[in-house]
């Protein structure tokens, strides 16, 4: 009877142990899938957090694209509307384009007149070659293989060409008509239309032009230095600097003697 209870007792600790064991794995098997269905979980969660921050984006890069169509779309309205205008302009000129070249043959005419009188009432600065280009002008008029509009761009063009004479530092080579009646060739520079200076090709004498007598006036050899410089200048031959030159404009009060 002894000997049963210990066998009992021992048997009853070990069933007891089993249970508790069969209930511990049980435990870890919980928890473990737990654990596994709490990772899923949450990678699940991330990736639906990844895939919403990712839609955001691209909602927010929709937005943009969608404004800017907007722009784009007003742009285009801006422009056809401008397209329409500049249409109904046409139209316009094209209807009142007989009226138009009416009006623009005379008025090609008296702008060669004007050049006409620009260069006679000017310094005679490349002065055969500013009537050479009036005469071609004038040779251009009776031409019917050339449009009024290329006559009128050619126009304007010797109109420009008059127009830089007065602002640019130039130097070429032509002639000279002396007081004597004497022409020689000699060298040109002028400086815009302030002054015209002339110099002999051996570089020996030296003229400037006096708008008040309208004509060649010589030079002491003391401003030779200056006006060889200016030339070397408009040469290019040395770098620009300070130059002096003798001025060639009508004084206002009465005087015939060249400022300087």
């Amino acid at each position: 009877m002894n000997i049963i209870k210990p066998t009992l007792a021992f048997l009853a600790l070990s069933i007891t142990a089993g249970v508790h064991a069969n209930s511990l794995d049980a435990a870890r098997a919980i928890e473990s899938k737990t654990n596994l269905t709490s990772s899923y979980s949450q990678q699940k969660v991330d990736r639906s957090a990844e895939a919403a921050l990712t839609m955001k984006a691209e909602i927010e890069q929709l937005q943009e694209e969608v404004k800017n169509l907007a722009v784009y779309r007003d742009h285009l309205a801006r422009l056809v509307d401008n397209q329409n205008q500049e249409t109904a302009s046409l139209n316009q000129q094209i209807h009142g384009i007989k009226e138009t070249r009416q009006g623009v043959v005379p008025l090609m005419y008296n702008m060669i007149e004007g050049l006409k009188t620009i260069v006679a009432q000017d310094k005679p600065i490349k002065h055969q070659q500013r009537l050479a280009r009036i005469e071609k002008l004038e040779l251009m008029m009776g031409k019917a293989d050339i449009s009024d509009a290329e006559k009128y761009r050619r126009i304007l063009e010797a109109y420009q060409i008059e127009m830089d004479y007065g602002t640019k530092l130039g130097v070429y080579q032509g002639q000279i008509a002396l007081p004597d009646q004497q022409n020689i060739e000699a060298d040109l520079l002028h400086l815009g239309r302030i002054s015209l200076v002339a110099r002999s090709l051996d570089g020996t004498h030296y003229w400037a032009w006096n708008e008040q007598q309208r004509q060649w006036q010589g030079l002491s050899n003391s401003d030779s230095s200056s006006i060889d410089k200016a030339f070397a200048i408009a040469s290019k031959q040395t770098a620009p600097s300070l130059i002096t030159l003798p001025v060639s404009v009508k004084l206002a009060a009465s005087t015939n003697e060249e400022s300087k």
